[in-house]
């Protein structure tokens, strides 16, 4: 797999908000006042390489490329995905394509010959996830995409990250960074949250962004930006939330300092957002942009 951000050189992490004039003391008695020392230069921004990229600018009906996304499929098996989730996971094109106009469109449907649910019906939906698992994967850098949400109850989309030892380490130890998640019986905010050995499910560690009007009127950018020992979340550029290892709770251990496999699907139900009701419009659909992985230079 393409490992495509090196651990950057150490970051001076001087912040204008508390970078300050420091003065010399003045003496007794008349004494002169020593000359201010000079206010230290602010760190320079930081400047990014894109690495690799998704522009889903394909024609319209493309599936994901094979080469940089595979499917996450089913749903009995897991247990709804681990949260008695209600959608059945295809790999069909009516699931998951592009639209021509430069998006990827997820979409959720009602469905009536979809695979078994966890409660062992019929799943009464269908969807998409995919990951780029074994494909490509980030240890360090900024991490975003631009996305349009659907509304609704019932509806959860996500953008997230997990550690590319899944499959040996297990979660929650390997690791899970949920860049942004939404839910739709709380409109107006996305979260941004960490799960790890200690601190996971609905202990997981997060803070939630209230943009102030609906969050699905119009597309947003979801960052990450992912140095050592650090994680920082931003909407549209602005930061609101970072986390390390000093916040995590006493005992636990921080285990984002490797490789992550970045996902992105449309979930419907579950125990966080609840089930869809009478209000809840189907098809559902989350356009993606794009998606895309810098180095910090």
């Amino acid at each position: 797999m393409p490992q495509l951000t090196p651990a950057p050189s150490p970051r001076r992490h001087l912040l204008p908000a508390i970078a300050a004039v420091l003065t010399a003391c003045g003496g007794g008695g008349g004494a002169a006042t020593a000359a201010p020392s000079p206010a230290p230069s602010p760190a320079p921004p930081s400047t990014w390489t894109l690495v690799w990229s998704d522009e889903f600018n394909d024609a319209a009906g493309t599936v994901p490329k094979p080469a940089n996304w595979t499917y996450d499929l089913g749903n009995a098996e897991t247990g709804g995905w681990g949260n008695h989730e209600l959608e059945y996971y295809t790999a069909n094109a009516r699931n998951a394509q592009t639209d021509g106009n430069g998006n990827l469109v997820i979409t959720a449907e009602k469905a009536s010959n979809a695979g078994p649910c966890w409660n062992g019906s019929p799943c009464a939906y269908t969807s998409a996830r995919i990951h780029t698992n074994g494909k490509v994967s980030f240890t360090y850098g900024k991490v975003e995409a631009r996305l349009q949400l659907p509304a609704g109850a019932g509806i959860w989309p996500a953008f997230w990250a997990l550690g590319t030892d899944l499959a040996s380490a297990g979660w929650p130890k390997a690791g899970e960074i949920d860049i942004m998640e939404f839910v739709g019986k709380t409109p107006n905010t996305v979260y941004g949250t960490l799960h790890g050995p200690g601190y996971s499910g609905a202990q997981g560690i997060g803070k939630p962004l209230d943009l102030g009007k609906p969050v699905s009127g119009e597309f947003h950018t979801y960052t990450i930006i992912k140095r050592p020992n650090e994680i920082i979340w931003q909407v549209d550029g602005v930061e609101y939330h970072r986390l390390a290892p000093a916040n995590l709770p006493a005992g636990t251990s921080w285990v984002f300092e490797k490789p992550f496999f970045v996902v992105l699907n449309l979930a419907v139900g579950g125990d966080w957002p609840g089930s869809p009701d009478a209000s809840t419009v189907f098809p559902a659909q989350m356009k993606v942009d794009w998606v895309r992985i810098y180095k910090e230079n």
